[in-house]
């Protein structure tokens, strides 16, 4: 005789990020989840009540590959570096669910737990609390900016598109080509300019102390 399949919630999860992963987020329903699993949709509810429970499990669960370990040692540049760069791969992964990440840290647990290490590493390193707010929030507008979209990507292959009526960018034809090795550069250097413009506007900076 079949044997109804056993479900676990670390396979529920993988199989729904499966889904999204392949048919986006508004593909993932309840109804085709269990049917993937092989089961009832009602035998789900025992493990998550909702699809949006669901997926706020799932946030947490691709939002614990974030280091927030830079800012241990003090350096707060080192600590946005590292907890940026994490994060971008991490969304990275994953993008069809990023859009539903973007909406903030709401209430869950893995994302508010690296924001308070965030926040509390930038106080630490002589940084107002409203100024650690912002530039939390900046860095997150930087990550999400970057993994929301391709700059790249969008470009038509043929150069006949650009090379008459656009002089200056009788080369775009090129970018889709190289788009994951510009869009990485990008990234780096926005990243690197956000870093080193706070640096000036920190409290200890011999500019903003003045004379």
């Amino acid at each position: 005789m079949p044997r109804t399949p056993i479900l676990s919630a670390s396979g529920i999860r993988a199989t729904a990020l499966a889904i999204i992963d392949r048919d986006g987020l508004d593909g993932l329903s309840m109804r085709k989840l269990a049917a993937e699993l092989g089961v009832r949709a009602a035998s789900l509810y025992g493990h998550v009540t909702t699809k949006d429970d669901l997926l706020h499990e799932l946030a947490g669960e691709i939002l614990e590959r974030v280091d927030v370990g830079g800012f241990a040692d003090g350096d707060w540049r080192h600590g946005l570096t590292t907890c940026a760069r994490s994060y971008r791969a991490a969304l990275a992964e994953h993008p069809n669910i990023v859009p539903f990440l973007a909406y903030g840290p709401a209430h869950r647990e893995a994302s508010l737990r690296r924001l308070d290490v965030v926040h509390g590493g930038l106080v630490r390193a002589g940084w107002g609390r409203r100024e650690a707010t912002m530039i939390a929030a900046s860095l997150m507008y930087l990550v999400f900016g970057a993994a929301l979209s391709t700059f790249s990507s969008g470009f038509s292959p043929d150069q006949a598109a650009y090379r008459d009526r656009y002089p200056n960018l009788d080369k775009a034809h090129l970018l889709p080509a190289v788009a994951a090795e510009l869009d990485h550069d990008s990234f780096e250097l926005a990243l690197a300019a956000f870093v080193d413009g706070l640096a000036l506007r920190h409290p200890g900076s011999p500019r903003r102390a003045g004379p």
